[in-house]
């Protein structure tokens, strides 16, 4: 591109960008850390906020965004970057000053690889030596986990083949279709490190989402080793081969076996929808779905539709059909916690896109700031503090202040509505359940044409819903925003391990345990990338997640591969203490409050799903695989081990 053109983009660009972010890059551009003291330090942010005017008076703003350009633009010119890598000292206070709070000393090193990665000057993941002659794995799943590891595991040089049940890659993103979906974490941050995405809105859609996944697949040539239409239905560790036996049924329902070194599961959580236990649904004459499973081409205009359920899906779902339908009911058994929603259909304007495309620096600094907001700085507000006097509401003085906000919120939403404040006002403390952002769902239900019903409901009639109360409300559609089953990890595959058992049988159905929610006592090189205890419970990207784990995998298999040998299995005392401190910190914290129920927790009010860390912990428990945890096997390894 022309220089004068370039010219003319950054300089209509910055007048959009965020602040803060421009300020970060004048630093490392310019070298002049005077843009990180006054008068220039922006304010702190509110909630999700990403603050983008900093909080400065308009005249510093136009200040920072005019040197900001003049640096970006003689950068592009051939001017070298005045601090290609800041230490971690400066980075720390880079990002405090960009945040307007103090980052602790300890981020230092993660802000430094994750920058490393953005700019592209470093491996999002370890090196691993050159794998034994033959050596292959099976993929489980062509979603972004499965993505993921069959990527890094071809650049090191591992045959893979991934069973994909679906048409398409993608998983959750390429099976739920309902109208409204879209992802609740900015698509900045909902991204794979190191790849550059043109997202045109600041939260994508599902369509977005799926193309982007697309992208990345045909990028990584992930069709390429994909069977698709094809489910694994069982997997066993075969002894005496130190190998993978896993059954697939083709399209056509052809039964074959394929033999692997290693097995990733690429599953996730979010595959098997969950019906609520009400009777009557074999005699209702209209028609009826679940969110996941959403008919194409189902027409709402005119019909009586009830949506049973009000988490994230039912919140995407209804405001989006909400004058499509005739009438819309909404089923509610619990209320949830709602966040303001900033930048809910902002699309990014075509001047920044071009900032964030061609500017990494830009882009890198601001995915960093997402990821402060999302990441650990809602970890406090998490603990119990046992002397807070008020347990019932909250459950310490920073959840209180949360409660406040939230109140304010809902009040100002539903001004003059007094009824609808009462029902939708969550009675147990601010995060107990998965915070959800706000997307028009209460402006939706002040509509004459939605009702939020609080009842019971006691059966389904052949035209409706019969509630406990007596009422039956006539209906034509009935949609089920019902969630999905996500505490049974890896239920779709038989797994067996040594001895015959299998991973039912070890996890009691419900009852996921696993080392750094990646390997299992018992099952060799098995590796769940999503285990238990993997979802992000207080924020951030489930996607960085995914990379620690897969980064750790890859660790692992280095070391493997340098020892001389080809399985690993972790030493069950290693895996059992780890769950034991999960569940000691589970027990510091919100989930396992009582007074609400949660997806997070199983039948026996275990915490399963969340993870109970921070994601300074996690980045470090994941950097690097400790060998000394795993009994090695293998031709070089001398026997077991």
């Amino acid at each position: 591109m022309p220089q004068e053109d370039f010219a003319d983009l950054v300089r209509r660009a910055v007048r959009d960008a965020n602040v803060p972010t421009l300020l970060m890059v004048l630093v490392q551009l310019t070298g002049d850390t005077r843009w990180l003291a006054d008068p220039y330090r922006p304010t702190r942010g509110r909630g999700l906020s990403e603050n983008d005017s900093g909080g400065l008076p308009v005249d510093v703003q136009e200040e920072i965004r005019h040197a900001a350009a003049d640096a970006i633009i003689a950068w592009h010119d051939g001017r070298p970057m005045a601090v290609p890598e800041p230490d971690e000292s400066l980075l720390t206070r880079m990002l405090s000053v960009a945040m307007g709070e103090e980052i602790p000393a300890e981020y230092g090193p993660m802000i430094a690889d994750d920058l490393r990665t953005a700019l592209n000057a470093a491996p999002a993941l370890p090196d691993v030596p050159r794998p034994p002659d033959g050596f292959s794995a099976i993929v489980i799943g062509a979603g972004i986990s499965g993505m993921l590891a069959a990527h890094h595991l071809r650049q090191a040089g591992i045959a893979c083949t991934i069973i994909e049940s679906g048409e398409r890659v993608g998983g959750t993103w390429w099976h739920n279709r309902y109208p409204g979906c879209g992802v609740d974490v900015p698509s900045h941050l909902y991204s794979f490190s190191g790849v550059v995405a043109d997202w045109p809105y600041y939260y994508a859609t599902r369509d977005e989402i799926h193309a982007y996944l697309e992208s990345v697949a045909a990028e990584w040539d992930i069709p390429g080793c994909t069977r698709f239409s094809t489910r694994a239905t069982a997997a066993r560790w075969d002894e005496a081969g130190r190998q993978w036996s896993v059954e697939i049924a083709g399209p056509d329902g052809t039964r074959e076996v394929l033999r692997a070194d290693i097995l990733i599961s690429g599953v996730g959580a979010f595959g098997k929808p969950k019906l609520p236990d009400v009777p009557g649904l074999d005699r209702f004459a209209g028609t009826w779905c679940h969110t996941a499973t959403w008919p194409e081409g189902l027409d709402l205009a005119g019909k009586r539709v009830g949506v049973i359920g009000n988490g994230a899906s039912a919140m995407q779902v209804v405001p989006a059909i909400a004058g499509t339908a005739e009438f819309l009911t909404v089923f509610q058994r619990s209320a949830h916690w709602v966040a303001p929603f900033e930048k809910f259909r902002v699309p990014v304007p075509d001047p920044v896109r071009f900032l964030l495309r061609e500017v990494p620096l830009y882009r890198s600094w601001y995915r960093q700031r997402l990821a402060w907001v999302l990441n650990d700085t809602l970890y406090q507000a998490l603990q119990k503090d046992p002397d807070w006097p008020h347990q019932d509401r909250s459950i310490n003085a920073i959840n209180e202040g949360h409660r406040r906000f939230f109140t304010r919120y809902i009040s100002a939403e539903l001004a003059g509505r007094p009824d609808l404040v009462e029902k939708v006002t969550p009675s147990y403390p601010p995060f107990g359940k998965r915070i959800l952002l706000d997307n028009g769902w209460y402006r939706t239900l002040k509509r004459d044409d939605v009702e939020l019903v609080t009842d019971s409901i006691a059966e389904i009639t052949e035209h409706g819903i019969r509630l406990v109360s007596g009422r039956e409300v006539e209906l034509d559609v009935i949609v089920f925003a019902t969630g999905f089953d996500v505490v049974r990890f890896l239920s779709s595959v038989e797994l067996t391990g040594r001895g015959g058992r299998t991973l039912g049988d070890v996890w009691h159905g419900d009852d996921a345990r696993a080392y750094l929610g990646t390997t299992v006592p018992g099952f060799p090189n098995l590796f769940c990338l999503y285990g238990p205890n993997t979802q992000a419970g207080h924020g951030g990207s489930l996607i960085f997640y995914l990379e620690c784990q897969m980064r750790y995998v890859l660790s692992l298999l280095g070391q493997m591969f340098d020892a001389g040998a080809t399985v690993a299995e972790v030493r069950a005392e290693v895996s059992d203490k780890y769950n034991e401190d999960v569940d000691a910190a589970h027990e510091r914290m919100i989930w396992t409050q009582p007074g609400f129920t949660t997806y997070y927790r199983n039948s026996r009010g275990r915490v399963v799903v969340a993870n109970p860390w921070r994601v300074i912990d996690w980045w470090q428990m994941t950097k690097e695989a400790v060998l000394s945890d795993y009994h090695l096997d293998g031709p070089g390894a001398g026997g077991p081990r």
